[in-house]
């Protein structure tokens, strides 16, 4: 039986609040590339940047602290910011499910503010994900230290985080790209990070993924891979399933990973390939993973195949490195026990509500 849906029931109240110049910029180009279905927010304590920011709603915070200017690197005015704003951050992020904090680590405000904005929305109930760039190395031991502190800080808090390495930009074919646009890189990182877990929650498909389902997997997730690949040709879905498990910028493969969200989108596609390409990635998580699997049936994407991960559940080892996060590149083979447990449809945590 076709049930319909309002756009009033589909809709979920997600928000993104950009916190420091580095996370504003990162909600300018989010707004630019047409994020539909969420709500954007600037935080910050400079009012010049605030108001070269595209965001809807601004908040400026630390007034009586900064006086309208940045913090100049000074994380603890960032923090003092925020706290002082507590109020007001509040009243933001009431009637929220989701929001997704973006910030360049390293800042003042960002470093400073962010873990405090964390901590309000978690007080209200909220899903909360940190979407975050580590410095350069170029940029100082000093830089690096702060970020490493405010990621701590964040990972305390929040139930999932993105991080991106601008580092990691050195280990990809761009070493010839023009500074200003290998940020614009990493923001774009910040803004697909941010799309692809929107997508899962707001498309419709023939097997949908709600945002029941994105929480159970992110609450709690710690360090977070998301990825989006694409392939077309006879080998598509392997193709695109063996670009699925890396994440280059990310820092971490899907190895090892203890929850997945995947979602498989085609035009054309026989349940053959769609077998392939979930076996080949499910391998790689680990035995007990829980899985939660979406399938969208797009025409307009005729011989292409999209494949979409959100892999959570990584766990520190001795030296405190995230398990799975060894460098891996496009060119790396990727090897896949096949002894290992097959893919069975049946043996995932399937949602409930099938659309045709």
């Amino acid at each position: 039986m076709d049930v319909p849906v309002t756009a009033a029931e589909r809709l979920q109240r997600i928000k993104v609040i950009g916190v420091g110049g580095g996370g504003s910029n990162a909600v300018k180009r989010m707004i630019e590339a047409g994020i539909v279905g969420v709500d954007f927010i600037a935080v910050n304590t400079s009012l010049k940047e605030l108001k070269g920011t595209r965001a809807p709603v601004r908040l400026q915070i630390g007034e009586q602290v900064t006086h309208g200017l940045s913090t100049g690197g000074d994380v603890s005015l960032g923090t003092q910011a925020a706290e002082a704003a507590t109020e007001q951050i509040q009243a933001l992020l009431e009637n929220t499910d989701m929001v997704f904090i973006a910030a360049t680590l390293g800042g003042g405000t960002g470093t400073g503010a962010a873990p405090v904005i964390a901590r309000i929305a978690k007080r209200l109930g909220i899903l909360t994900v940190a979407v975050v760039t580590k410095p350069f190395g170029f940029e100082g031991s000093r830089k690096t230290r702060l970020a490493e502190t405010g990621l701590q800080a964040l990972t305390k808090t929040v139930d999932a985080e993105i991080v991106i390495s601008n580092d990691r930009l050195l280990t990809l074919d761009v070493r010839d790209l023009r500074l200003t646009d290998a940020f614009l890189l990493a923001d774009e990182m910040l803004h697909q990070s941010v799309q692809t877990v929107c997508d899962f929650v707001l498309k419709v498909g023939v097997i949908n993924v709600d945002l029941r389902d994105v929480t159970a997997i992110l609450t709690g997730g710690g360090r977070t891979m998301v990825n989006v690949t694409r392939a077309k040709g006879d080998d598509r879905a392997i193709v695109a399933a063996q670009e699925a498990v890396i994440s280059p910028l990310l820092d971490i493969s899907l190895e090892g990973a203890t929850g997945l969200l995947l979602n498989i989108e085609g035009g054309n596609l026989s349940i053959g390939e769609v077998h392939a390409a979930a076996d080949l990635i499910t391998r790689m998580t680990s035995p007990d993973a829980n899985i939660i699997w979406g399938y969208v049936d797009n025409k307009d994407l005729g011989d292409e195949i999209v494949i979409t991960v959100i892999a959570t559940g990584y766990r520190a080892g001795i030296d405190g490195q995230i398990q799975g996060d060894t460098p891996i590149t496009r060119d790396s083979p990727i090897e896949v026990d096949l002894d290992h447990r097959p893919f069975d449809p049946l043996d995932l945590d399937v949602p409930t509500r099938l659309r045709r």
